[in-house]
């Protein structure tokens, strides 16, 4: 008997995705290509692309989300990193998510992937030009919210969603995630 692939969470979660964002069909079929074709998909080691899981990572309250000020790419972006071989990008994201806040009581909110973002890393000494297939989820901070700054980060800063959203200097798909976390809140409360 052949163990189950470690891909099957993924392309199940890829699915559910597809039918709750019907609008972002094209990018979802990008993600689940690249799943389908690329054993290794999960290992930096695969050099022109990679899947990677990232944290929307935000408050108690939600109206809040905590971004970095990327080091390598000099950008404000959501906290996240490489799967290193580890298929659970959910897990991925919570981890990554507290090693590089230093927040301890993080929690996912739930296991469904909030939003997908696959964009491409520049060359950067021996590593060579790719793809980061990001996989997001959203991680909700517990009661406490002093973090502390990573070596992989210039600077950390809570910043409301609202503003995100309509920062027109903020990276697109963090102004995409602001909106989609806008709408979710909004549905919510009616």
């Amino acid at each position: 008997m052949h163990a189950l692939s470690p891909r099957i969470p993924l392309q199940h979660a890829l699915a559910a995705y597809a039918q709750a964002h019907c609008d972002e069909a094209v990018v979802v079929a990008l993600f689940r290509g690249f799943l389908a074709d690329h054993p290794q998909c999960f290992e930096r080691t695969l050099a022109h692309g990679h899947f990677t899981g990232s944290a929307w990572l935000v408050s108690a309250d939600g109206r809040r989300v905590l971004l970095t000020h990327h080091r390598k790419l000099g950008r404000w972006l959501q906290l996240g990193g490489h799967a290193d071989g580890d298929p659970d990008l959910a897990r991925v994201a919570l981890r990554e998510a507290q090693e590089e806040s230093g927040l301890a009581g993080l929690a996912l909110d739930g296991e469904a992937i909030f939003d997908l973002d696959r964009h491409r890393i520049p060359a950067r000494g021996d590593e060579p030009e790719h793809w980061h297939y990001d996989v997001r989820y959203v991680v909700r901070a517990g009661g406490g919210e002093r973090f502390a700054v990573s070596a992989e980060s210039l600077a950390l800063a809570w910043r409301p969603v609202i503003e995100v959203a309509a920062d027109a200097e903020a990276d697109a798909s963090l102004r995409r995630m602001a909106a989609k976390w806008s709408r979710r809140a909004l549905s919510s409360e009616q």
